[in-house]
């Protein structure tokens, strides 16, 4: 029987891992790098270990530290989470050979279907030769062919891209699963990914728990995904289901594993099975009313699974909270998590807690939101409204682009498809700003104000303030005055104004707004500003054509032959820079001649470091 298990992984699924453990009386075992000394996984933990690495993000990747730390801890389970390691079948032999019992499928059936190529084998695909593309075989989709996430992956719609793009998703493979291995398969537009979540043990059973549609996907990862899969005829489900328990029983696998689809058409392409436990299972276990991650404990200790699954039971909805700008091509963000919360009706899974801080070295993603209802309707308005109250205070997230998505007409009569951010992107991220937030701001902070001087006996210039609102960058002047009788403001009526609650009366109508301030920084409502100084700093000058950092990370590669003095085309990569385990291209803004160039492999980089200047052709 498991009596201590050591998980190795980071933020919310060791969290969530921890959690089944604690209500299972099983101790746990945190490992930490050096940027996770204080990371809630690593609190929350019975013990923790520290594993020395080159940097944070490789520490992780060290499977002999990880045993060597399991073994000191006195655990005698290891439990891979998502990522990783979790589909490196050396890692699991080296769990087995210390003596510790390892939480996940058989070396073997990792070995099988780990490796995309070697599944699609398996299953009877072949993967496409990179050497005898034509132009009629495009679009392709580059896949690495360890690991997930949308790490390592990239469409190639054009011939003389292909070289670049390999390039590029082997590179980011490596650095996200240590394995650079990646190729090439058709990438079929218009399709849907629906994926089957499967459970097995060691006797013979699979489970084949229901479907899961993730087809709300920016950059190959999955942002919304819910359970069951919209839409699906029966004899299609039917089929979706039988192939994974397929898939399952050839590779002999035991615990839990989701083979996954592209569906078009009204037929199913094999895409992958994951051998390990995905990020979006939340959605299965609320619709099955299971935990998965008790189950793979149980299988683990070699007991086993109930003749048949349980039966399904409404809808669930997962909504991925990120730190990012989706308008901004969906960068990500840094800087400290102030606040997260949100309403008891849905539950919340994250590695964050108040105050912790918003890194550079992993996945941007702040938390999972899943709501649970009797019916998708029910499901959908239940997961935007809990969103629409979060409180989530710190750097720019996607929770508004959650919400729209959520409440989108294609979205909400089922059956979106893979490219709806690619159609819909530019009116979910328009911005939307409330016209009242800046004066509740501005009221806020003025509270109070009048008992040191802000009242005048004779009526005087009103007071004027300016915020800024975030991300879009539109500035808004405020005014207000101290009156006899309190705050005022043309248009409205004040009725009441403390630093945490403002009350408007606005056109017959009170309106309430919850006001939180962090620094500069004001949330209003969830609504972010940045209050202006009465004197703007001067400005720094940037010489034309400078290429800035758009956010912190680490300089990954440069174009070949680029060097000062070199001429480059508009629109042409220049730099790749790693941040949050994703690569960002930085591209010529002009053609013309690279007169500076400041950046190199493996430097580190603040959000604004200059990288190079580009003078432009005046022919």
């Amino acid at each position: 029987m498991i009596t201590s298990v050591l998980v190795a992984n980071r933020g919310e699924i060791a969290c969530r891992v921890f959690r089944t453990c604690a209500e299972l009386g099983i101790r746990t075992v945190a490992v930490y790098s050096d940027a996770d000394e204080d990371a809630l996984h690593a609190r929350v933990a019975d013990a923790a270990v520290r594993l020395p690495g080159a940097s944070p993000a490789e520490t992780y990747l060290r499977g002999d530290l990880i045993v060597k730390a399991a073994l000191a801890a006195g655990a005698d389970a290891v439990h891979p989470g998502y990522g990783f390691l979790s589909e490196n079948a050396d890692f699991a032999r080296a769990v087995a050979d210390a003596g510790l019992t390892w939480i996940g499928p058989p070396p073997e059936a990792i070995e099988a279907m780990a490796s995309k190529t070697r599944a699609k084998e398996l299953m009877g695909v072949e993967p496409l030769k990179t050497g005898d593309l034509t132009a009629g075989d495009l679009p392709v989709l580059v896949k690495a062919a360890a690991g997930g996430g949308g790490r390592g992956m990239r469409v190639v719609r054009e011939l003389g891209d292909l070289d670049e793009q390999l390039a590029a998703a082997g590179a980011e493979a490596l650095s996200a699963f240590g394995d650079g291995e990646v190729f090439v398969e058709p990438y079929i537009e218009g399709g849907r990914h629906v994926e089957v979540q499967v459970m097995a043990d060691a006797y013979g059973t699979v489970w084949a728990l229901g479907t899961r549609d993730c087809s709300l996907q920016r950059r190959h990862q999955k942002v919304v995904e819910e359970a069951p899969a919209p839409g699906l005829t029966p004899e299609l489900e039917a089929s979706l289901r039988e192939m994974a328990v397929r898939a399952a029983r050839a590779t002999d696998y035991r615990g839990a594993g989701t083979v996954e689809f592209l569906v078009a058409g009204g037929k199913a392409h094999f895409l992958e099975m994951n051998t390990r436990l995905q990020v979006e299972h939340p959605v299965t276990e609320a619709v099955f009313g299971v935990d998965l991650v008790a189950l793979q404990l149980r299988v683990a200790e070699g007991e086993p699974l109930d003749e048949e699954p349980p039966v399904a039971r409404g809808h669930s909805v997962e909504a991925r909270l990120y730190a990012e700008d989706p308008a901004a091509g969906w960068a990500p963000q840094t800087g400290t998590l102030h606040r997260l919360s949100v309403p008891e009706a849905v539950r919340l899974d994250t590695g964050f807690t108040d105050g912790d801080p918003i890194g550079v070295h992993y996945d941007a993603m702040l938390a999972k939101v899943v709501a649970h209802a009797p019916t998708r309707a029910e499901a959908l308005r239940k997961l935007a409204g809990a969103l629409e109250r979060a409180v989530v205070h710190g750097p720019v997230t996607n929770r508004e682009l959650l919400v729209r998505s959520l409440r989108h007409e294609e979205f909400v009569a089922g059956g979106a498809d893979t490219g709806f951010y690619d159609r819909h992107l530019a009116a979910l991220t328009a911005p939307s700003p409330d016209p009242y937030a800046p004066l509740a701001a501005a009221l806020a902070d003025a509270h109070g104000r009048s008992r040191f001087g802000g009242w005048r006996n004779v009526a005087s210039q009103p007071q004027v303030k300016h915020y800024r609102t975030e991300p879009d960058g539109s500035e808004h002047e405020v005014r207000y005055r101290h009156t006899r009788d309190g705050l005022a403001a043309d248009g409205v009526r004040v009725v009441r104004a403390t630093p945490a609650l403002v009350v408007l009366e606005v056109d017959g109508v009170v309106r309430k707004f919850d006001v939180a301030t962090h620094g500069e920084r004001v949330y209003v409502n969830g609504a972010a500003l940045t209050a202006l100084p009465r004197l703007p700093e001067p400005v720094a000058r940037q010489e034309p054509g400078s290429l800035l950092a758009p956010m912190p990370g680490t300089v990954v590669r440069l174009a070949e032959g680029l060097a000062e003095g070199v001429t480059v085309a508009a629109g042409q990569p220049l730099i790749w820079l790693e941040a949050m385990k994703m690569e960002h291209r930085i591209t010529a803004p002009a053609s013309g001649t690279l007169t500076a160039l400041h950046a190199a492999p493996g430097r580190q980089v603040e959000v604004g470091a200059l990288l190079a200047v580009v003078q432009e052709d005046q022919s």
